[in-house]
């Protein structure tokens, strides 16, 4: 990893694409320090109770970088255009229209991309609705709390409307920084924002918990802070080693192509093999699972009203509730092979090699061949889903213990965003690789 940093800071095209990923990431950061002007709370949840709702906005804090609990600029970040995102790609597979325009090469992908932003204006549109009620009790001057003068219908409706719509362009403008990234700089500009909003939570919780937590346990003569503190580090370590090595790990499956004779030379007699990675969704089954089962909760809280079927919701469904473990695992599991499906055609493939003039060893072309390819597929697929539905909940409820929830690690830290961390920091590194074997080769074709 440093010595692709290394190689590609020494190369100017590269130098220059990082550090406008570097400027776009620091515009971001300032954003999600931009107050939005009205609120008079620093910690607009921080008095938000406990239980699932506490959860609930502990997670989307984290992805948020904290701009949701501080009442930012950028306080939906880029839930709405993930959320955007998982909905136009179940609906490119219901809607032939959608489906058509995905097999049209380049021009179909910007459309639906096109399609997929005006989605994510009106989720955010929704979402900011739901925000500006969640804080409607923290918002000055308006609705008579916390020493406002002024309720009068029209400020208070001119005030909401001014909060929906700074929420709206906030979430449109990280939407936009995102995709500059992805065209302009280096890696998905999506993934890393998600990343930077993750570390960034997760640096303050370390922070807060070794220059305060630990200090004032200390003081009184309490070293269990200390020992929670190691064992964190331990687990965190760990984690990163069983990512890397199950994001790493892949199945290869031996192809052998036949020799053939055209005209005087001939082709073929090669041996190769198709790589099928173990985890090739990555941390997306976890991100559509996580933000599927999030959307209804959150607008039923933002929404603020309590029936018998958002007391169901809460208490078994939602975040934190009895049967969320078993929900989001199901979901994971079928994330994960509906992506699988997305990125991996097995009749595509084998018909590809036929027309190459290759077979697997041991295995009939044709439909036998696609057959020998999606049981192996969906084996590898399994284990890889089994792999992140294991890494989203057994270490989150392992630091749902005291100690570790008295350094703040509950909630502003997860293994799912350690997967999403060390994936995007993988990820990374291999658009670096990439972009030098690109410039690589076209020095040496010159």
């Amino acid at each position: 990893m440093l010595q692709t940093l290394k190689n590609a800071f020494l190369a100017p095209d590269i130098r220059k694409k990082m550090f406008y990923t570097l400027i776009i990431v620091l515009i971001y950061r300032v954003g999600c320090f931009v107050p939005i002007p009205g609120l008079n709370l620093v910690d607009t949840f921080g008095a938000g109770g406990a239980g699932s709702d506490y959860d609930l906005m502990s997670m989307l804090s984290m992805i948020t970088g904290g701009s949701l609990s501080n009442g930012t600029l950028f306080a939906l970040g880029i839930v709405p255009f993930i959320n955007s995102f998982i909905i136009m790609q179940l609906l490119t597979l219901v809607i032939p229209k959608l489906e058509r325009l995905s097999k049209e090469g380049e021009e179909g992908r910007k459309q639906i991309n096109q399609y997929t932003r005006y989605l994510a204006i009106g989720l955010a549109l929704v979402q900011a609705v739901g925000v500006m009620l969640s804080w409607r009790s923290n918002i000055t001057g308006v609705f008579g709390s916390n020493g406002a003068t002024d309720s009068s219908s029209v400020n208070s409706i001119f005030t909401m409307i001014c909060i929906v719509i700074i929420l709206t362009g906030g979430s449109a403008m990280v939407m936009w920084l995102g995709e500059r990234i992805t065209e302009y700089g280096i890696g998905n500009g999506t993934s890393l924002i998600i990343f930077i909003g993750i570390v960034s939570s997760l640096g303050n919780s370390i922070w807060l918990a070794i220059f305060k937590t630990i200090p004032n346990q200390v003081a009184n003569g309490d070293l269990t802070g200390i020992w929670f503190l190691m064992g964190f580090i331990l687990l965190v370590i760990l984690l990163f080693l069983l990512i890397v090595f199950v994001d790493l790990s892949e199945r290869r499956i031996p192809v052998q192509y036949a020799k053939q004779i055209k005209g005087n030379k001939m082709y073929g007699g090669q041996s190769t093999f198709i790589p099928i990675k173990v985890n090739s969704s990555g941390v997306m089954p976890i991100i559509f699972a996580s933000s599927l089962i999030m959307f209804p909760q959150m607008i039923m809280q933002f929404v603020g009203k309590t029936n018998s079927f958002t007391t169901f919701w809460y208490k078994w469904m939602g975040v934190g509730g009895n049967l969320y473990p078993l929900f989001l695992f199901l979901m994971i599991i079928f994330f994960a092979y509906f992506y699988a499906q997305i990125q991996f055609n097995p009749d595509d493939i084998a018909k590809m090699i036929q027309q190459n003039g290759g077979f697997i060893p041991g295995i009939r072309p044709g439909k036998s061949t696609s057959d020998h390819l999606r049981k192996i597929n969906n084996r590898i697929t399994l284990f890889g889903a089994l792999f992140l539905a294991f890494v989203a909940l057994i270490p989150t409820y392992i630091l749902k213990i005291d100690g570790f929830a008295t350094l703040g690690f509950d909630n502003s830290f997860s293994a799912t965003g350690l997967l999403i961390v060390v994936s995007v920091a993988l990820e990374f590194e291999k658009s670096l690789e990439s972009q030098l074997l690109v410039k690589t080769n076209k020095g040496f074709l010159k």
